[in-house]
């Protein structure tokens, strides 16, 4: 009789009992979300934080109020072309060299970066600042989610990236009021509010980037805080799960850029980012024009909506993998943005406003937890290091788009209500080209056991 073999060739371990799988998951995700999801608070921070300094850019760049939306806008959105073009290079790398450290090395780039904005004085420099920005940043975001594939099997996916990606929403908590109070440090030591912005939320990229580099294990056999039968259990299932997909044969790199469901997910994670990035790059703007507060007071009005979307993405995240549905909560969190959109368009009352703006967050940001699991299911090794970069890569040109049109549609119209209503046309055709994804196959759980490990 054959015995069993594991990935790596060795006998594959014996199934655990629920409880012992939950342990070693459980030990995983307290290893490393926690680190990884502090890298993308500060990653987050120091994208949006353009918009609570162009409160105060204008008089810097020396731009025509009548034209300083779209100069803004295409500045905010210039991050995302250089992040577009060294997306997909960047994450092969790291699939190559190994996350600690590309990692590393993405976030003390950024971060140097970040902390140079300070110096910006005409549009030039500010151009090119926002894109030297996204090509240091390139690879982040793909990166850690193809990291987590190699930690986190496909029914544990949408939590675990859910998790990470609310880094994104508690950037905006902690952020927010943070970036509104540094604005406040206007002409200490000789330095503008922004430049301080700018400063202060550059440093703590470099020094976390220092921290990943010496603690953030390469995968599952590289992790000393695992047991050898706990690494070949995990590495057993994820394997194994690969295999019952159909995912180990869609190993080519080419095969990711010739998939019509690649280029489908770069469309809809366009549509996503024209909605999320021309909301949250305007966001302190929409705020302060509603509210008519003063910066401190619009970073923590600005705060609301990310607080909201934080609890529900790890409430969606955890209903698609206990039901393992995907595409429905990302077309109905799509929906239920568009609605936001639309309303918040329309009310009068600034209060009613913004309590529609913050549906409008909360429905599109609980679309990501399930739209990236949907996205980790059908690809492998080098496809899914070229296909996670290249949905990525494509789908933020959208952070492009975004924040660009809303700025040509205010310097249009001299109102928010045309640029609400068409970030929420993003993602109403979102949430209806969401439903033409076919859900991914769930395979059985591979019969696989986690052996005590010899005293």
């Amino acid at each position: 009789m054959d015995v069993p073999t594991s990935a790596s060739g060795g006998p594959r371990p014996a199934p655990p009992d629920q409880a012992g799988e939950q342990a070693v998951l459980a030990k995983v995700t307290w290893r490393l979300l926690p680190l990884l999801l502090l890298c993308y608070i500060i990653a987050y921070i120091d994208r949006i934080n353009v918009g609570f300094a162009k409160l105060h850019l204008q008089q810097v760049l020396g731009v025509d109020p009548a034209t300083f939306g779209r100069v803004y806008g295409m500045g905010a959105g210039l991050f995302f072309i250089g992040y577009f073009l060294f997306e997909v290079p960047s994450n092969l790398i790291l699939h190559r060299v190994g996350a600690r450290i590309w990692i590393a090395r993405i976030m003390v780039l950024w971060g140097f970066i970040s902390m140079g904005m300070m110096f910006i004085h005409n549009t030039t420099v500010f151009y090119c600042m926002r894109f030297l920005l996204g090509a240091a940043e390139a690879g982040f975001f793909p990166g850690v989610i193809l990291y987590l594939t190699y930690w986190f099997p496909a029914r544990e996916r949408a939590r675990a990236v859910a998790l990470f990606a609310t880094g994104g929403v508690i950037a905006g908590i902690v952020g927010s009021p943070i970036s509104g109070l540094i604005l406040g440090m206007n002409g200490l030591a000789g330095l503008a509010g922004w430049q301080w912005l700018f400063l202060i939320e550059g440093i703590p990229a470099v020094l976390l980037g220092l921290i990943v580099l010496i603690v953030l294990p390469k995968g599952p056999r590289h992790a000393r805080w695992l047991t050898s039968s706990e690494c070949a259990w995990l590495e057993s299932r994820i394997a194994a799960e690969e295999t019952g997909s159909g995912q180990a044969r869609r190993h080519r790199l080419a095969e990711a850029f010739t998939s019509r469901r690649v280029w489908l997910l770069c469309l809809l994670y366009f549509l996503l980012n024209v909605g999320g990035y021309g909301y949250e790059m305007w966001l302190p703007s929409i705020v302060k024009d509603f509210s008519k507060s003063s910066d401190a007071a619009v970073g923590f009005l600005n705060a609301l909506p990310y607080l909201a979307a934080a609890v529900a993405m790890v409430a969606v995240g955890r209903y698609s993998d206990r039901t393992g549905h995907r595409r429905w909560p990302v077309a109905l969190g799509a929906g239920v943005s568009a609605v936001g959109f639309a309303l918040s368009g329309w009310l009068q009352s600034p209060y009613l406003a913004i309590a529609a703006l913050i549906l409008a967050f909360v429905g599109l940001k609980s679309t990501l937890g399930p739209f990236w699991a949907l996205g980790t299911t059908f690809l492998s090794g080098t496809a899914a290091a070229g296909g996670i970069a290249l949905i990525n890569s494509v789908g933020n040109l959208g952070g492009f788009a975004g924040p660009y049109l809303v700025g040509v549609i205010k310097d249009l119209t001299g109102s928010n209500l045309a640029a609400l209503l068409m970030l929420g046309g993003a993602l109403l055709a979102m949430g209806l080209l969401a439903l033409a994804i076919p859900e991914p196959r769930q395979s059985a759980a591979p019969a696989v056991t986690l052996k005590p490990e010899p005293s």
